[in-house]
């Protein structure tokens, strides 16, 4: 035998049984509360993927599942189902890569799911700022952070003294999170990462799209910086462009602030910039 081949073989054995972000079809433990799933529904603004979330108590027979993805996958459904005890489905927020697959889950699991918008909610009431849920031998705390969106959540979970935030699309994994201007403004975005900081300083960073990261302060705090500083080149550029913000194109803007980054990334920079100018014109 190839001694080499050998090796390889007992490394690969080794990834599998410790698998590290991105996994795709595998649970992987992050804490001894949350496990992960991701869909393998890569994007642009999807990152890797939409990380479905399974919360549970060490030991406790039930589980709660935290967006359950987008629509057509399948198997990703197929496994979300598989987990013993499915006892609710929480949405963080409306966007069809973390809703489409609910009515695809409803059909095998019997589990209310709970949203802030009545139209993704089934089976059970809405879901209110600062709620507190008892599930799965956990404490989970409801948080209104819009910004990104107007109905996104955050969930504060607890645990034996251990806390991990899921954060949806307010804060993500990787890169930076997209403002939605349909219902989302700036304005809600920073106040939002205002009191993530506040409220979940030292819990583990557990977003919907990238890998998750040991403490939620450096990275919110991250966030604000760089949102301060785009408006800051926004207001540079609008400046060289001498108009002021009410009369801005963001196309226009969009081609100044974001000319080093990839052009398939500049219609959802427009979004933001879209937001950002609406930002500045409230003063």
């Amino acid at each position: 035998m190839d001694r080499s081949a050998d090796n390889d073989t007992t490394e690969n054995d080794s990834a599998r049984t410790t698998p590290t972000h991105p996994a795709y079809g595998v649970v992987r433990e992050v804490t001894p509360f949350a496990s992960v799933l991701l869909c393998n529904n890569p994007g642009s603004m999807e990152l890797d993927g939409t990380n479905t979330w399974i919360l549970r108590a060490p030991g406790h027979p039930e589980c709660v599942i935290v967006d359950p993805g987008p629509p057509n996958k399948k198997g990703h459904v197929r496994r979300i189902a598989e987990q013993p005890g499915i006892a609710l489905v929480l949405i963080t927020h409306r966007h069809f890569d973390h809703t489409g697959a609910i009515k695809r889950l409803r059909k095998r699991v019997d589990a209310p799911v709970r949203a802030r918008s009545a139209k993704f909610t089934h089976g059970a009431s809405t879901l209110a700022d600062r709620e507190v849920i008892e599930a799965a031998g956990l404490r989970i705390t409801v948080i209104h952070t819009p910004g990104h969106t107007g109905d996104s959540l955050s969930f504060l979970v607890e645990c034996d003294g251990q806390r991990a935030l899921l954060s949806g699309d307010t804060i993500l994994g990787s890169g930076t999170t997209v403002i939605d201007p349909t219902d989302g403004t700036l304005r809600d975005y920073m106040n939002s990462l205002n009191r993530i900081i506040v409220e979940g300083e030292d819990a583990v960073l557990l977003p919907a799209h990238g890998p998750d990261h040991p403490q939620v302060g450096p990275v919110a705090r991250y966030y604000k910086a760089h949102r301060e500083e785009r408006i800051d080149q926004i207001v540079a550029a609008l400046d060289e462009l001498g108009v002021p913000a009410r009369k801005a194109k963001p196309m226009k803007v969009v081609r100044k602030v974001y000319a080093d980054v990839d052009k398939k990334l500049w219609p959802a920079a427009r979004m933001s910039v879209k937001a950002q100018l609406e930002y500045l014109r409230e003063g």
